[in-house]
């Protein structure tokens, strides 16, 4: 397993950790450990989000701000097919 692939499954299980926690933090909103847990995870989420998008490159695609995909042509206005 490449460097990469090991910074990606670290991450995959810090972000996995947190949303379990979040799940289980809203039937137990009253456990202190649990929410005190999920803020590490969180932090250790972003924090490895951060060295990956260091060394790698954006680990989600960055997309248009606005409307762009309004401009492009709509496959009829090529002449093509829509299919």
């Amino acid at each position: 397993m490449s460097a990469r692939e090991k910074l990606l499954r670290q991450i995959s299980t810090a972000q996995f950790a947190a949303w379990e926690l979040h799940l289980y933090l809203d039937t137990h909103p009253a456990d202190m450990q649990a929410a005190s847990m999920l803020a590490q995870y969180e932090k250790k989420y972003m924090h490895l989000k951060e060295e990956y998008e260091e060394k790698y490159g954006p680990l989600l695609p960055k997309f248009a701000q606005g409307v762009e995909w309004l401009k492009n042509p709509w496959p009829w206005e090529n002449g093509g097919d829509c299919d």
